[in-house]
This record gives structure tokens, C-alpha cells and sequence, in this order.
């Protein structure tokens, strides 16, 4: 008696097509992985062997940090407030509202303001990045630059990555500043929670180690947003509408690298203090 297919209801066809998605899948990931290692080569190169601009980098500085004020400012505004709301509507359920301060701070220091901060980043400033290089990319305005003589990488990937290194720490700790000022007055002026007993709780569960590793995150996020969407700038192709593909893959890839690179690190930093400076 023949012993009957227990797969007959995946078709060959399918099956070699699954295939050969993943494997396509697997291997745009470790060119993408390989390019952007290339490329953050080519950057550290040029910071060192060919000198950056003054007034290439002032211009980034201008137009990644001290633009992307207002709109951080309104982010961590809300998100304090947001996180104030979360907290107080479960903590007071078990008479613990003191608490609200080490819950809010701890969360907005550690995890909130330097991911979500890095995400808005990423749509602002990294749309931006690849909008602009791929435009030149398309115009031929980058080929111009190496018929001059001049490094594309040097002239204008390089001070984008220094700039977003330099600035989204200091725009993560302002969003963070800012997010705890409107989470404190919400609950202590509004919600009458005890002013002392929500500071005094912060400076017992919110230590240094909490900023630092925060801060810390944001500078591998500020590169890894900055090389994403400045390769997609360089690799775009076919106009306008290449243009505009650019810019979504930069910030789609830049925005869930983002994430899965805070994974990574929070798993690092807290394996690190509980090695290091955990109470044993």
C-alpha cells in the first residue's frame, strides 16, 4: 500500500519560491551589512586623512540639530506626559503613587527618550540626508564632485555622521529634560502626588548608570541612522521616483536597525551593571 505525501499541499513551485525569497532576503542583508561597514571605513577615513570643512559641518550642525529643536521639544513634552498617565493610572491602583517618579524617570532616561527621540530623528533628519544626496546622486552632482577632485564620502557623508553623532545625545537629553519636567508637574501639581516622596524615589531607583547607557545608545544611533540613509542616498537611481524610494527604504531600514540595535545594547548595558556595579 503506497504510503501517501504528507506534504501534497505544498506545490514544488512554492516551496523553491519560499527558497528563494529567504535566501535573496539573507543575502541583501550581508551586502547591506558590508556596504555600510565599507562605508563607515571610508568616513572614519576621511575624518582623519582629509580635513572636514568648517563650513560643511556647521551647515549640518545647523540643519540636524538646531531645526530638529522645536519638534524635539514638542516630542518630549508629550511623551512625558504620556508616560505620567501610564503610570499614575497603575500605580494608584495599588496606593504606590510616590512611585510614579522612578517609573516615569527611570523609563525616560533608559529606554524612551533615547529610542523614540532616534526614531523621530530618522524621519526628520534621515529623509532629509537621503533626499538630498540622492537628488545630487541623480543630477550627477556627486560625479561632478570626484571630476573636481573632491571625495563625495569627505565632502558629504562624513560631516552628516559627525554631526549626527555630536547632536542626538544633546537632543535626546533635551526631549528627556523636557519629558520630565511635564511628567513631574502633571502628577505633582495636577494630580497632587507628593513632591518630595516623587524626587526623593527618583534619586533611589534612577542612578547615573541610567543616563550614561541612555546617552550612550544614542550614538550608535545617530551613526547607524546617518550611514543608512546617506547609502541609500548614493545608491539611488531612476529620478524622482527614485528619489522618494530612497528616502522610505533610508528611513524604514534606519528606524528598525534603530530598534533592533537598542535591543542589543539594553541587553549589554544591563549584563554590565549587573557584572559591574550590582550590589552583590
Amino acid at each position: 500500500m503506497p504510503v501517501a505525501n504528507p506534504f501534497t499541499y505544498v506545490r514544488p513551485g512554492q516551496a523553491v519560491s519560499v527558497i528563494a525569497v529567504i535566501g535573496r532576503a539573507t543575502l541583501d542583508f550581508l551586502n547591506t551589512v558590508g556596504e555600510l561597514t565599507v562605508l563607515l571605513g571610508a568616513v572614519v577615513r576621511a575624518w582623519f586623512g582629509d580635513p572636514q570643512r568648517r563650513s560643511v559641518v556647521s551647515t549640518q550642525l545647523y540643519h540636524i540639530g538646531y531645526l530638529s529643536l522645536p519638534v524635539v521639544l514638542v516630542f518630549g513634552f508629550f511623551l512625558g506626559l504620556v508616560v505620567a498617565v501610564q503610570a499614575f493610572s497603575t500605580l494608584v491602583k495599588f496606593k504606590a503613587e510616590v512611585m510614579c517618579g522612578p517609573m516615569v524617570n527611570y523609563s525616560l532616561l533608559s529606554q524612551l527618550a533615547p529610542t523614540f527621540t532616534a526614531l523621530i530623528f530618522a524621519g526628520r533628519v534621515g529623509s532629509n540626508m537621503a533626499a538630498e544626496i540622492g537628488t545630487m546622486q541623480v543630477t550627477e552632482q556627486v560625479d561632478a564632485l570626484r571630476v573636481m577632485g573632491t571625495d563625495p564620502i569627505a565632502h558629504l557623508v562624513a560631516p552628516r555622521v559627525l554631526a549626527c553623532l555630536l547632536l542626538l545625545p544633546v537632543l535626546t537629553a533635551v526631549a528627556g529634560l523636557t519629558g520630565m519636567i511635564s511628567a513631574s508637574f502633571l502628577c505633582i501639581n495636577v494630580w497632587g502626588v507628593d513632591a518630595g516622596g516623587y524626587w526623593f524615589q527618583s534619586t533611589v531607583f534612577c542612578s547615573w548608570y541610567d543616563v550614561a547607557s541612555g546617552l550612550t545608545k544614542t550614538l550608535f544611533f545617530g551613526a547607524i541612522i546617518a550611514l543608512v540613509c546617506c547609502r541609500q542616498g548614493l545608491a539611488t537611481a531612476g529620478g524622482a521616483t527614485g528619489v522618494g524610494q530612497s528616502v522610505t527604504r533610508g528611513v524604514v531600514q534606519a528606524s528598525v536597525a534603530v530598534m533592533v540595535a537598542n535591543f542589543a545594547l539594553t541587553l549589554v548595558s544591563n549584563q554590565l551593571w549587573y557584572l559591574l556595579l550590582a550590589p552583590k
